[in-house]
């Protein structure tokens, strides 16, 4: 069973969704004796590679966000600690002395 024929989703397999449907269109008996089983399993194969190939594309975009995300968080953590977070080194470095002082 194919998902709804989306033509603008599926513009790579259009022209097997017009073979598909034209077959459709012919006697009751052709279809029955498999007229239409060759298209169709073509149809199907280009409906699967499309939605890999969206699948794919929308990982790398996913992977594109990540990474900028990581780099923007990392920009805001070198403004707030300086390089390499220096001073958040510093800071806990202080604070865990602090700490064992404190017991």
């Amino acid at each position: 069973m194919h998902p709804v024929l989306d033509r603008e989703h599926f513009m790579k397999c259009e022209d097997l969704i017009d073979a598909l449907e034209e077959c459709h269109r012919t006697s009751f008996l052709e279809k029955a004796f498999g007229k239409c089983n060759i298209v169709k399993q073509d149809l199907t194969n280009c409906l699967h590679e499309s939605r890999l190939a969206s699948e794919r594309e929308k990982i790398k975009e996913k992977r594109k966000k990540a990474k900028e995300f990581e780099m923007k968080k990392k920009k805001l953590e070198e403004e707030e600690y300086g390089k390499n977070a220096y001073l958040k080194k510093v800071i806990e470095i202080e604070y865990e002395k602090k700490t064992k002082a404190g017991h």
